[in-house]
């Protein structure tokens, strides 16, 4: 809702930095249609004209209906901007590592990989292979590492004042103001169940004899897909494709990159449970392993006692004897333990949640009847190890749904005033470039109403 606060020139150049990458299989065929020919030519970098219809297909598939000929120049505006920034890039000589491509690449790919289930389906849908879909996202990917990070340069001591943000919004007609959602702020306690020494026991024998099983001859896919419990992976026989260091937890990552192909580890624990795993193949800094995951089961008795505690919890800060944040702090399994319970929206950073965000994180808890200070009683969850447990949910403030204001907005405001000085930055230094750039613009986009002077006139 608070992006209607942003100028519009700001927005759609942000999103064109989102589509720029999205090369979904609809975009794929979409190319093969395009007679494609360079619409502009920024230095030594071109825009085509399937880059333009790329991005503005997504456009009409993600916002219904869209002026064809104003959404068709703001798009290549947008991509005039980007060659601009990567040409500067260019000149001084900004550095960016294979490596540092390759990590974002993989994000991708394994995206494509969960989407499609292998990288044949993946082929069949969209006609491109693996490595072809590989190839485009290099490139896509290192001009837009590049052009961010000149963009950074030019923007990052970029500073506003308070006043400065009263100025921006006063600035805002009042009835263009967006209308706020209600959002709630909200701390939690949570407590996982511990799991007995002879259950670990029992999963660490039944992985031994699978274990040795491989070692015999036994296929390490065929079993990863009859007893392995990791859902997205054991119906490709616990592939999990490739992936780089920082990708996977501690424990898992330093025994995948240790292996020597077809190598089977030795039984690793990790949140998740205890795994096996063979490494598949090394690609450069990347590695593609199966594992095979078995996880302990907590008890009915062990899942009962966490309630129970949790009961115990609720009722001493009810009666006053210990306050939620230092129950939290004392007692909790969860992240938001060291703040003392309180809960950062993972989408946004700050503590708010909208009603759809609480509910995507929080299923089967409503906070519409709750007052600021209420505590549900102990409400049964999944760990993001997707283990049974149990959490306390206070509702520590609800902010009702209003038209935005300084007062309930001030960090919104902030950030979107902030938005604006940077993108005011950028357009002058962009102002100032194109006068010493070598900028050609086919004759068909002559007539567009840009921002900025590309033309030169």
């Amino acid at each position: 809702m608070i992006t209607l606060l942003y100028n519009m020139k700001l927005t759609k150049h942000i999103f064109l930095l989102l589509a720029l990458v999205a090369v979904g299989n609809d975009l794929m065929a979409q190319e093969e249609t395009v007679i494609d020919q360079v619409v502009a030519v920024v230095g030594k970098n071109i825009i085509k004209l399937s880059d333009i219809e790329n991005t503005y297909g997504q456009m009409r598939r993600t916002q219904g209906y869209v002026n064809p000929k104003e959404n068709r120049c703001n798009i290549l505006e947008s991509m005039l901007i980007s060659k601009l920034l990567i040409h500067k890039g260019e000149i001084d000589s900004v550095e960016v590592s294979d490596e540092e491509v390759e990590n974002q690449v993989q994000f991708y790919l394994k995206a494509y990989l969960r989407q499609y289930g292998s990288k044949e389906a993946m082929r069949q849908a969209t006609g491109y292979t693996y490595d072809e879909f590989h190839d485009i996202y290099f490139d896509l990917l290192k001009n837009r590492i590049l052009s961010q990070r000149v963009e950074y340069a030019l923007t990052e001591n970029v500073k506003i004042t308070p006043a400065e943000v009263s100025e921006y919004f006063n600035e805002i007609p009042k009835d263009s103001l967006p209308q706020m959602p209600e959002e709630y702020e909200i701390s939690e306690i949570v407590i996982k169940p511990s799991i007995s020494e002879e259950e670990r026991d029992r999963v660490r024998t039944q992985l031994a004899e699978l274990r040795e099983r491989i070692i015999k001859g036994e296929k390490f896919s065929m079993l990863a897909t009859l007893y392995s419990e990791d859902p997205g992976s054991n119906k490709k026989g616990g592939e999990l494709g490739f992936f780089t260091r920082g990708d996977m937890v501690s424990e898992f990552e330093a025994a995948a990159f240790a292996l020597k192909p077809g190598e089977v580890s030795p039984i690793i624990e990790t949140s998740f449970g205890f795994h096996i795993i063979q490494l598949i193949e090394r690609r450069g800094n990347s590695i593609n392993v199966r594992h095979l995951l078995l996880t302990p089961k907590v008890s009915s008795a062990d899942l009962l006692a966490a309630r129970v505690k949790l009961d115990s919890i609720v009722n001493q800060v009810r009666l006053g004897n210990i306050t939620f944040e230092e129950a939290a702090k004392q007692y909790s399994d969860g992240d938001s333990k060291k703040q003392g319970g309180v809960v950062s929206n993972p989408q946004t950073g700050n503590n708010r949640f909208t009603k759809e965000e609480f509910q995507q994180l929080y299923p089967g808890i409503s906070l519409v009847s709750m007052n600021a200070g209420d505590i549900t009683n102990a409400t049964p969850m999944k760990t993001s190890e997707n283990k049974d447990a149990y959490r306390l949910v206070k509702l520590n403030k609800k902010i009702p749904a209003h038209q935005a204001n300084l007062t309930d907005d001030y960090d919104k405001i902030l950030n979107a005033a902030l938005e604006e000085a940077k993108h005011k930055k950028v357009t002058e230094w962009c102002q100032r470039m194109i006068k010493n750039t070598y900028i050609r613009i086919a004759d068909e986009y002559q007539d567009c109403n840009f921002e900025l002077n590309w033309l030169k006139k």
